[in-house]
């Protein structure tokens, strides 16, 4: 069960979590499968709590890790909005924070795998101009 700040219960709802994070992922590259793993991902850290009853609040910062991990501008639409972010300042303080990581991640002293990898979506789209530039060359080229 999910303890909602008004204090009405109601139960875990894995679709509810997908339809959330749907709409901060509206426009970007992410697919229903990622946004079901990530519902998957939340639920069992949900669950693995073993407590019968668990605050919303807690379900929403379950969301933030993997949404993060899944795409940053959806992340940062997800944190504004359920942080309650309410100047420019909240923006760029979070989005330093992002670039802070992803620093650390990338830096060859750290031991971690870098947790911020490039995905594929945005080698396609360069893919689709190359080739769009080379089409307009060829028709130039046959003129």
């Amino acid at each position: 069960m999910v303890a909602k700040r008004s204090g009405v219960t109601e139960p875990f709802n894995r679709d509810k979590i997908v339809r959330g994070v749907r709409r901060a992922c509206q426009g970007r590259p992410v697919s229903e499968d990622q946004l079901a793993i990530l519902a998957q991902r939340v639920e069992d850290v949900i669950r693995s709590r073993g407590s019968g009853e668990v605050p919303s609040h807690e379900v929403g910062l379950a969301i933030l890790g993997p949404l993060r991990e899944l795409d940053e501008v959806a992340y940062l639409r997800f944190a504004s909005v359920y942080r309650g972010f309410e100047s420019l300042a909240d923006f760029e303080e979070e989005i330093a924070a992002l670039r802070s990581e992803r620093d650390h991640a990338w830096h060859p002293d750290y031991e971690q795998e870098p947790t911020n990898k490039v995905e594929p979506t945005v080698e396609v789209e360069r893919t689709d101009r190359q080739e769009a530039t080379g089409q307009q060359e060829q028709r130039a080229g046959a003129q």
